[in-house]
């Protein structure tokens, strides 16, 4: 969907994903999906919002993923 988001867990990650890399991920799906790259003032609230929601739900999926083959489970 969107080419400038990266994997965000281990083993394509050589460490946990920080805040920062989270965020940027979400910026970016929001981004793609709202089509706007930045969106008007009125629309900034909606708008940072949804970032905030989207961070939350990838650092919720990355907590709770367990893979395969690694030494322990993903943690936040």
């Amino acid at each position: 969907m969107c080419r400038s988001i990266k994997t965000l867990r281990p083993p394509v990650l050589p460490e946990e994903a920080t805040e920062d890399e989270i965020r940027a991920a979400a910026l970016q799906y929001v981004r793609k999906v709202s089509g706007f790259r930045a969106p008007a003032a009125h629309n900034r609230e909606v708008f940072d919002h949804a970032v905030d929601a989207v961070a939350a739900a990838t650092a919720e999926l990355l907590a709770g993923l367990e893979v395969r083959g690694s030494r322990a489970t993903m943690s936040h």
